[in-house]
C-alpha cells in the first residue's frame, strides 16, 4: 500500500519552486534534518557543509513563520514531519569541444517542500521534561559560580586590605583587657588612699612634738 500523495500530506508547508541546483543535492541535506525538531534542524543546518543547506534553512523558516502565524502553533512544539525534492526542468547548454564537436551541459533545476507539524503528545512531555532538566542544571551551574565569585572576591579584598578584617577582631580582643586595666587602676586608687592615710598621720604626730619642744623650751 503506497502512501499518503505528496499534496495530501498533514502539516504547514513552504515550497521553492525552481531552485537552480540538483534535486540529488537538496536530497542529501534533506535526509539530515527529516524528522528532528526545528530548532535542532536549524542547528544542523546552520553547520552543514554543503551549497543547499542554506536554501533548505530558508524554506524551513518559511514553514515554521507559515504555522506560526496561519495555524497558531507554537515554534517550540514543531518538527520537520516530511521534507522532499522534485525535479524541475532542465535547460541544455552547449560547451564546445576538440575537432568541432559539442557536449551538452544540463542546468538541473527542482522544487523543495518542507512540511512541519505538531509533535505528538508524548514526545512533547519527553521535550518538555529535558528541557525542565537543562534548565534547573543551567540555574545550579549559574548558582555555584556566583557564590564561586563572591567567595573569590571577599578572599580578594581580604588579601588587598587586611586591615580592614583585622579590626574587628583587635576590637574585640583589646575589650577584655581594657575592662581588666579599669580594674586594675580602681583597684589601685583604692589601696592607695589608705597608704596615703597612713603615711600622713606620722607626720602630723613629728609635728606636734615639734611644736611641744618648742613650748618646753620657751
Amino acid at each position: 500500500m503506497t502512501g499518503p500523495k505528496t499534496n495530501e500530506r498533514e502539516g504547514t508547508r513552504a515550497v521553492l519552486r525552481y531552485a537552480g541546483m540538483s534535486a540529488f543535492k537538496v536530497r542529501q541535506v534533506l535526509d539530515v534534518v527529516r524528522g528532528k525538531p526545528v530548532h535542532e534542524a536549524a542547528d544542523v543546518l546552520r553547520f552543514v557543509e554543503r551549497g543547499a543547506a542554506e536554501v533548505v534553512a530558508k524554506v524551513l523558516q518559511s514553514a515554521v513563520a507559515n504555522a506560526a502565524n496561519n495555524e497558531g502553533l507554537d515554534p517550540e512544539e514543531l518538527y520537520v514531519s516530511a521534507c522532499f525534492a522534485d525535479e524541475g526542468p532542465t535547460a541544455k547548454r552547449w560547451r564546445p569541444r576538440a575537432r568541432g564537436r559539442a557536449t551538452r551541459i544540463r542546468k538541473r533545476s527542482c522544487h523543495i517542500t518542507v512540511i512541519v507539524s505538531r509533535m505528538p503528545e508524548t514526545e512533547l512531555a519527553r521535550l518538555q521534561a529535558r528541557r525542565r532538566a537543562e534548565n534547573l542544571s543551567l540555574r545550579q551551574r549559574r548558582v555555584e559560580a556566583t557564590r564561586r565569585a563572591q567567595a573569590e572576591g571577599a578572599s580578594r579584598r581580604e588579601r588587598r586590605h587586611p586591615e580592614a578584617f583585622a579590626a574587628p577582631a583587635e576590637a574585640e580582643g583589646a575589650e577584655p583587657e581594657e575592662a581588666e586595666a579599669g580594674q586594675a587602676t580602681e583597684a589601685g586608687q583604692a589601696t592607695e588612699a589608705p597608704v596615703a592615710t597612713a603615711e600622713a598621720s606620722p607626720g602630723e604626730h613629728e609635728a606636734a612634738d615639734a611644736a611641744s619642744e618648742e613650748e618646753k623650751g620657751i
